[in-house]
């Protein structure tokens, strides 16, 4: 399974608004220039995140999206279902020999309990500051 840029642009957007949770609305546009990302391209990403409830959009001059729900509530996994689907290593797992169904199965749950696991609280709370306070991420 490889998670593209739309799952990896979708977990910045919601770490963003994790961050700023509590402060009112964050524009699309301060996100973009913070990651010098495409605010374009995330404006295609924050539709169906705003369509699956886990954020809101505020109009107006200060207008921009807010969390929808607590950053501790969102996981990681339900960022990317929204955004590349269901979480699998291969597809057509159950058409495969046993020995392989069951090593798919197994890597797909491992990956599953990471990305459900972590939440969007956790990963905004990450810091980058010395090496024994990185968090770790096992499969």
């Amino acid at each position: 399974m490889k998670i593209s840029t739309k799952g990896r642009y979708g977990l910045t957007i919601m770490i963003e608004l994790a961050k700023r949770h509590g402060e009112g609305p964050t524009s699309l546009k301060a996100i973009a220039q913070t990651h010098d990302l495409s605010e374009h391209y995330l404006e295609q990403l924050i539709s169906p995140l705003r369509n699956a409830g886990y954020v809101r959009s505020i109009r107006g001059a200060y207008g921009g999206y807010v969390l929808a729900d607590e950053p501790g509530n969102i996981t990681a996994g339900d960022i990317i279902r929204v955004l590349e689907g269901p979480i699998s290593p291969v597809e057509g797992i159950e058409d495969e020999a046993q020995p392989q169904r069951e090593l798919w199965i197994r890597i797909r749950d491992a990956v599953k309990d990471v990305l459900d696991h972590t939440t969007i609280e956790d990963l905004a709370n990450h810091t980058n500051e010395g090496e024994s306070d990185a968090y770790m991420f096992y499969i």
